[in-house]
């Protein structure tokens, strides 16, 4: 046989070779695709048909509203420690130390002299940090404002007076958390910014989508240097009658009256459960959101939800039987609405700790249909995940985008990637903060279909990496 001829066999049993090669490789694709497939929508049909996340929050919502340091978030605590160990997971405690801010039982505001309004009673909450009134309140003269620079030029006309801060929240920006940005800091500065003009109290209109009286609260800061004047939040059914009143009587008086305080900080915790990983067991995938809440409602939006999300995606990797590789974390971050100290305690300990986290999701955008990932990664990462939506759209995942994770995670900034759990969110400022924000507000499907969503996901990583 001539050399020519070895070398045209030769050659032929190279392509031969390659094209075997090549339909195996295509066919090994094609069976771990459908595993995967097959594995996505399992975790659906579990989560909506157990819905063991849905009555797990039914539990937690019975003990009320878990404002940082209260005895609502204590027990709450020692609740969620029992329930991750009778899940059979790891469960510890990271003690953060947490601000305590009492409502009080007294918030009232009163128009006590106007040509129409004459005394009607307003419908107010305190903002969370602010102090209270004099024991008598303080009555005054109010200012309508709708932003920080109108009453800067209005500064002579704001002295003395109760600031009315009547900015509302965009109603054609079709991101509601967009809309939310736009308007919340007259709700945080607010009582800064009518301090430095010399008002002696703030009223902040309600910051939310849903048009009803139901105040809707949330935290207010104080800067240094300027005198602490009380802040409320007001129902937008009356916001829109003081601003009516004021345009035909713009001598109207108000008293109002606060009783809260901020008391000494005290001990509270993180609560965290481990699925520990067969393989890499030192390699963390952390799911979390955020165990406090306002004092109004039960806070089983924002945000209990998130934190029975991440505990049912473990749930649901041990009633699936899988056995991840690497090991699974819950974290409940406590203080997430005032300070985020349970968030920078945590972050602490990440950047400290032997432990390498691979990726940190949190759910903290309320419970309602699952649309997206927000994804805080280099773009080699971001591109690896979203080539996984074929199994992602199994729990009506339909993006996935470069964006910012959530203010707990993003904390731990050694992650590979930071992730925040994205559901439609059009409704989600209707009971954010308010007293619209109980367990009847939840629905079980949507609910379980985004805790199906995290944990397809976490089974991605966990099983390929980033």
């Amino acid at each position: 046989m001539s050399a020519r001829t070895l070398l045209v066999k030769a050659h032929v049993l190279l392509i031969l070779f390659s094209y075997m090669s090549e339909k195996c490789h295509a066919q090994e694709a094609a069976t771990s695709h459908e595993k995967l497939l097959k594995i996505s929508e399992s975790i659906v049909q579990t989560a909506l048909n157990d819905t063991a996340g849905y009555h797990l929050l039914r539990r937690l919502s019975r003990i009320g509203p878990r404002l940082s340091g209260s005895k609502n978030a204590a027990e709450a605590v020692r609740w969620a420690e029992a329930a991750m160990k009778d899940l059979g997971l790891k469960a510890w405690l990271q003690e953060v130390t947490v601000p305590r801010w009492e409502r009080g039982k007294i918030e009232k505001a009163k128009i006590v002299r106007s040509k129409a309004g004459k005394g009607r009673a307003l419908c107010i909450a305190s903002l969370g940090r602010s102090i209270g009134t004099p024991n008598g309140g303080i009555t005054a003269g109010v200012i309508e404002v709708r932003s920080f620079e109108e009453l800067a030029e209005k500064k002579e006309q704001a002295r003395g007076k109760i600031v009315f801060f009547n900015r509302p929240m965009d109603p054609a920006t079709i991101r509601t958390f967009s809309a939310y940005g736009s308007a919340v800091n007259q709700r945080v500065d607010g009582a800064v910014e009518a301090a430095k003009a010399g008002g002696v109290a703030a009223i902040v209109r309600s910051v939310t989508t849903k048009y009803d009286n139901v105040p809707h609260v949330g935290v207010m800061r104080y800067q240094q240097g300027v005198r602490r004047i009380p802040s409320a939040a007001i129902g937008l059914k009356d916001a829109d009658f003081l601003s009516e009143c004021l345009r035909h009587d713009p001598d109207l008086r108000i008293r109002l009256t606060m009783s809260c305080r901020n008391r000494d900080p005290v001990p509270s915790y993180n609560v965290i459960g481990d699925l520990t990983g067969t393989e890499k067991p030192d390699e963390l995938i952390v799911v979390g959101g955020h165990f406090d809440s306002w004092d109004k409602g039960d806070g089983s939006h924002d945000d209990g939800a998130g934190c029975i999300q991440a505990l049912e995606v473990l749930n649901l990797f041990q009633r699936l039987g899988i056995r991840p590789k690497r090991t699974l974390r819950a974290v409940f971050f406590m203080d997430e609405e005032m300070t985020q100290s349970g968030a920078r305690a945590y972050g602490a300990y990440s950047a400290s700790c032997e432990e390498r986290h691979v990726a940190a999701i949190e759910a903290d955008r309320c419970a309602y249909t699952p649309r997206g990932f927000y994804v805080d990664s280099d773009d080699v990462i971001l591109e690896k995940i979203r080539s996984w939506l074929p199994y992602l759209n199994r729990a009506l995942i339909e993006w996935v985008e470069k964006g910012g994770s959530g203010a707990d995670v993003g904390q731990i900034k050694n992650a590979s990637a930071r992730i925040g759990y994205v559901p439609d969110v059009q409704r989600c400022f209707d009971v954010h903060h308010s007293d619209n924000d109980v367990f009847a507000e939840i629905h079980p499907r949507e609910m379980e279909l985004g805790a199906a969503a995290m944990a397809i996901l976490v089974y991605l990583i966990d099983q390929e990496g980033l």
